[in-house]
Formats: C-alpha cells, structure tokens, sequence
C-alpha cells in the first residue's frame, strides 16, 4: 500500500479518570451503616443531593468565569444576592399563583421569578465586565482587590434600595412538603432543585463540548489569535462567558434563599465560602469538578451534622484538605483534562 492511499493515524481517546466518579456512591455506602437506620440515610442523601445542587448552580457561574477567562472574580457573591432580590421583588406580582398550591402554577411561577433574576444579573455580569473587570485582565491581585471592592459596594446598594432588615423569602403552599417513597419522605422543593442542578449540568457540558460556540471558547483560551486570525471575535464570546456566569449566580442566588428562606444583604458573601470550597476541590475552572465537589460537601456537611453535630462546621475544612492531599490540583483540574 502507497503512502497516498494509506489511511490517516487515528487520533487517541482520552481517557476518563473515573476515580472522582466512584468517590459520591462511596462517601454514601460509608455512610449507611454509620446513619443506622435506612430511612434517615436515604433523608440526609436526597437532602445532601438537592444542597449539592444547589452549591453548584451557585458555583457553576465562577467556575466557568475563571475557568475559560482566568478571572478571579470574588464579586461573584454580589450576583447572587441581587440575583435573590429581584427574584423576591418579582415573586410580588406573582402571589395569586404562589398562593393557589397547585403545584404546577408555583413551579412557574419560580421559573419567572429565576428567569427576570437571571436577566438582570446578566446585564449587570456585562457593565462589571466591561467597567471593572476589563482594565485587570491578566492582573490576579487587582482581579482580587478591585471585585472585592465591587462586592462591599453591590451590598451596601442592596441595603439602600431593598432595605438592611431581613427579607422573609418562605417557601410557596405549592412545593412545602413531600412525596412519599415507601417509608421515606423527600421534600418537593428539594426534588425541584435536583432537577435544576441537573438541568444546567447538562446544559453547561453540552455547549461546552458538543457545540460550536463551545469549541471556540475552549479554542479561544487555547490560543485566542488563531480564532481571531479566523474570523471570530473571541473577546465577544468571553464576555458572553461572564453575562452566563452572571445570570448562573443569579439562578442559584434565587435557589439559595429559598432553601433558607430568609434574605439579607450579605447572603452572597456567606455562601462564597462553600463556593470557593468547592471549586478548589473540584479543580479550578472544571466544570465536572465543581459537579461532583458541590455534592461531596454537601452529603459530607450533612452525614456529619448528624453523626457529630459539633464537627459539621470544619467538616467542609477537613475533605477539601483530604483532596487536596491526594490530587493537589482538584479532581478534574483544567490542565489534565
């Protein structure tokens, strides 16, 4: 056979390191016999679950903000709380459908509500991008700094037009309690934040990997003058990278205070600790990482608060040192993907 009829080399698969995918079902095996009684372990796992879910919505946003524009963004909390304010102004106008308890009308009625958060989030994801974050690109301790400043300043703003006292945020008739499986009970709004996690995980993998605009922005951070070479405006797709990012905090800012049901000005800042948790366990800037780094600190917080409620606080502490003991660089680092 001649060269001009041989058959090109086939390009190797990468393969799956599989073991951050064994670490979820065996964090909860470990857990059963230690919990006791089935019904309470299957409880604190679906509850785990749905937190964890929650914690990555939260965190989705940044990890793909730092992960394909090298962005350090601590503003992000600020997001998240106005992202849960204007979630609770536009619940107003939608109280008849909150107070009916058909189920269907108040899951609606919450996707409204996310929806106009994740709007007004995007759009001020795109004035903190181009008047903030723009002139600091490249620049990690002025990225700190200046989106820290922006932070203190997006919660004192919050105070000035929503008010500094607390906001009861309660849950609607519509998702208050559960569905009975079996013997088990599992909360509906718990069962509604699974399927939104869920939902925007898939999202967030398939653009990323099986769309165009996804292989250009991994493109772009690759080498972003070739894509410019070819035609493509990289700095445009980046800053529709942090608008996602944004409106992402916003929608996980509206589930956060819902699961509290309680809002104050500075819900963003305290969540950021969990945030931050989790991206560095997950490995900075993957998004499969942050996946399943939100449900391993969330099943960790809960199978421990109820094993030993007095070592729940450092439990978060104490895995993200195991991980980085074993894989210094997260679970599903960028770089060795």
């Amino acid at each position: 056979m001649t060269d001009a009829t041989a058959s090109p080399p086939t390009i190797p698969r990468r393969r799956l390191d599989a073991w951050p995918l064994v670490l979820v079902p065996a964090l909860a095996l470990v857990a059963l016999p230690l919990v006791g009684s089935p019904t309470s372990w299957v409880t604190l796992t679906v509850a785990g679950l749905a937190m964890g879910m929650m914690i990555f919505v939260v965190a989705s946003g940044l990890t793909l903000i730092f992960g394909l524009m090298d962005v350090l963004n601590f503003g992000h909390g600020a997001f998240i709380a106005v992202g849960a304010y204007v979630a609770l102004s536009a619940l107003g106008p939608l109280a008849p459908w909150l107070a009916s308890g058909d189920p269907v009308q108040t899951v609606l009625a919450l996707l409204t509500a996310a929806a106009v958060a994740m709007v007004v989030t995007g759009a001020l994801g795109l004035v903190f991008e181009r008047v903030i974050v723009r002139p600091v690109y490249g620049n990690h301790l002025k990225q700190i700094l200046i989106t820290m400043g922006g932070l203190i300043v997006a919660e004192q703003l919050i105070r000035v037009i929503w008010g500094a006292d607390q906001k009861p945020m309660p849950l609607p008739a519509g998702l208050r309690g559960g569905i009975m499986l079996g013997d088990v009970a599992v909360e509906k709004f718990r069962l509604l934040a699974v399927g939104v996690g869920l939902a925007v995980f898939a999202a967030m993998t398939l653009v990323l990997n099986r769309t165009k605009l996804g292989l250009l922005i991994r493109a772009g951070v690759e080498n972003g003058e070739m894509v410019e070479a070819l035609g493509y405006r990289i700095r445009r797709l980046f800053v529709g990278v942090f608008v996602a990012g944004s409106a992402l905090a916003g929608l996980g800012g509206t589930l956060w205070a819902l699961y509290r049901e309680t809002l104050t000005a500075d819900i963003g800042g305290e969540v950021m600790v969990l945030v931050f948790i989790v991206i560095i366990i997950g490995g900075l800037g993957s998004v499969g990482g942050c996946f399943i780094g939100a449900i391993l600190v969330a099943l960790t917080a809960n199978y421990v608060g109820y094993l030993a409620p007095k070592l729940a606080l450092v439990s978060n502490i104490a895995l993200m040192v195991a991980v980085l003991m074993w894989r210094p660089n997260g679970l599903w680092p960028v770089s060795k993907r």
